[in-house]
């Protein structure tokens, strides 16, 4: 009997939290629309690649090798040549930010690669360090590849012969970044969705006083808990197959895990989300307070400290332990590894179980903030 009517006021409860939803256009278009816009702006608005990489080039002397370093650069999609009579000229336009880098090759250049002790100078713009790393990248790949040309037309090994290097990039053969972010941005919405949205949910039945009702009636703490999940549970799960089709069909980001697994670790790091949510509600004052905490507590160190943008592993100690604490850092590299190789059963278990050790934490938090209101 007992357990007839637990399911029959959670129902009822339920009911209620669904039809508040369904007034709400304002949680409705944040919890629908706002990802929508988020993996658009940062699927297609953030990368790490530079695609027009300016270099300057000046050439002392011209001659067949150094037309060969130039046609390698040309010849490439990434980096835009343009050509200085002087390094003075080049030079102010580094300074101007009207150029990435300069490539200064010497006269006696031709004559050093047939002695193998050629040396060009590349001077990078050092302001951005991600971009001079990939200049660096890019000129140093132009200039490999003009290397082999000429000792290939050359018939013989090339300088300091014997080894070549042959490079192979797992998990992301085309080496486009949207592949790593865009799983990432799947952590960042839930986050979003999850914890902003319920932090407003027990906090504003308090200030609007329908809150006291409760006091009346049979409704436990944890029957009350439960009902406000659900709902919200439907709408992220909504939000997740956005997310996913947009992940396959706009991006084309492989998904080399099983899906299955996709969406079930990530359901679970959404009731973790939303057990936040609730229980920041359940202690804040206000609906300010709580949209405050929601934001700091959550969705800043998903952004930051989860391993979305920066390798956790090159931050200081202190950091890292703290990003280990974050239910989204576990997920975060969850969520990577089943989208581009296909994630092992251990890592699987293994996020899995912490997630869920935060959930079940979580929504007892919630509960007991609630019963101090109650009893």
């Amino acid at each position: 009997m007992t357990s007839t009517s637990f399911i029959r006021r959670l129902i009822s409860l339920i009911r209620k939290e669904t039809r508040q939803l369904l007034r709400d256009k304002s949680n409705l278009a944040v919890g629908l629309l706002l990802p929508m816009v988020l993996i658009l702006l940062f699927g297609y608005g953030l990368s790490f690649d530079l695609s027009n990489a300016r270099i300057a080039v000046v050439v002392d002397q011209y001659s067949p090798q150094a037309s060969s370093v130039l046609s390698g650069l040309s010849g490439s999609r990434y980096t835009s040549v343009t050509g200085y009579a002087t390094m003075d000229e080049a030079e102010q336009a580094l300074r101007h930010n009207e150029t990435d880098a300069i490539l200064h090759i010497p006269s006696d250049f031709a004559k050093k690669v047939a002695a193998g002790n050629a040396q060009i100078l590349l001077i990078l713009n050092g302001a951005s360090t991600s971009v001079a790393s990939s200049v660096k990248s890019y000129v140093t790949g132009a200039i490999a590849t003009a290397s082999a040309i000429e000792a290939d037309r050359q018939g013989r090994n090339g300088v300091g012969a014997g080894v070549t290097i042959e490079q192979r990039m797992w998990f992301n053969e085309s080496g486009n970044s949207t592949w790593f972010l865009v799983p990432g941005l799947i952590v960042l919405i839930l986050t979003l969705i999850g914890a902003f949205l319920t932090a407003l949910l027990i906090v504003r039945e308090r200030e609007r006083g329908t809150l006291e009702s409760l006091f009346v009636t049979p409704v436990r703490p944890l029957e009350l808990v439960l009902a406000k999940l659900v709902p919200y549970m439907i709408l992220g799960f909504i939000d997740l197959v956005i997310c996913l089709i947009a992940a396959h069909w706009l991006f084309e980001v492989p998904i080399r895990g099983s899906l299955l697994s996709i969406m079930a670790s990530s359901l679970l790091y959404l009731l973790v989300s939303l057990a936040l949510g609730l229980t920041i509600s359940g202690y804040a004052e206000s609906q300010f307070q709580a949209s405050q905490i929601a934001l700091i507590a959550s969705f800043m160190p998903a952004m930051m400290l989860s391993g979305f943008v920066f390798d956790t592993r090159n931050l200081p100690m202190v950091i890292q332990v703290i990003s280990q604490i974050l239910p989204a850092t576990h997920f975060m590299s969850l969520i990577k590894s089943l989208f581009l190789d296909g994630g092992s059963t251990k890592l699987l278990l293994k996020e899995c179980a912490i997630m869920l050790l935060y959930a079940v934490v979580l929504i007892n938090a919630a509960r007991l903030s609630l019963r101090k209101r109650l009893k």
